[in-house]
């Protein structure tokens, strides 16, 4: 019981890392899981490829394409969905779409690895990367919408990234910290939901 306690909390916890940019968890995941270290696996099929090498150069190369259409061509690595009704933003769509990607791999490889049933946690992972965008990442793009500069803007994805590899070690050196992680941003979501539904009722009694 305890074991599957501390798997449960380490695969949330990724999957969370996963839903704030998927990138470095995966790769942090990765190369912990091929050293056998922390208690991270993914030593069982299906998802043994995810600690293999070619893995994880496929991993950096999609980190550094990110970053360079991100950079040359300008594009939004964060989701709005504000803006998203006025100009299509495809690459913070795709990075969105990878999220809930890395995080199903990481939550159900974790569990396939220690032995117990992996396919709950597909459902898990998607679970709790959507829990995870909804919590953060429209406040990164407030954030960017407020900022004049350019690089400033730019930098919020750097943040980003930093705050997921944060997360990501913090849960692989004490797995139980994935609930923690789960409960402060079911806080964030509920508390953003809350200031939305004050600020769309502020907005209808001034139209009336």
């Amino acid at each position: 019981m305890n074991g599957t306690f501390f798997d449960i909390g380490l695969a949330a916890g990724l999957a969370a890392a996963c839903g704030l940019r998927p990138f470095l968890p995966v790769l942090l995941a990765g190369a912990l899981a091929s050293a056998k270290a922390l208690g991270v696996s993914f030593a069982a099929d299906p998802f043994r490829f995810a600690q293999s090498d070619w893995w994880l150069l496929v991993v950096a190369v999609a980190l550094v394409l990110a970053y360079a259409l991100q950079l040359l061509l300008g594009l939004s690595a964060l989701a709005d969905p504000a803006a998203e009704r006025l100009r299509p933003q495809p690459l913070a769509a795709t990075l969105a779409s990878l999220g809930y990607g890395a995080g199903a791999v990481l939550f159900a490889g974790t569990l396939a690895a220690h032995g117990d049933a992996w396919w709950p946690g597909l459902i898990g992972g998607l679970a709790v990367v959507a829990l995870a965008q909804r919590a953060v990442l429209p406040v990164f793009a407030r954030a960017r919408a407020r900022l004049a500069d350019g690089a400033a803007r730019q930098a919020l994805t750097v943040y980003l990234d930093a705050a997921s590899l944060l997360l990501a070690v913090l849960v692989a050196l004490l797995h139980p910290l994935g609930y923690v992680a789960l409960a402060l941003l079911a806080w964030f979501a509920l508390r953003g939901r809350a200031r939305g539904e004050e600020k769309y009722a502020g907005l209808r009694i001034l139209r009336r």
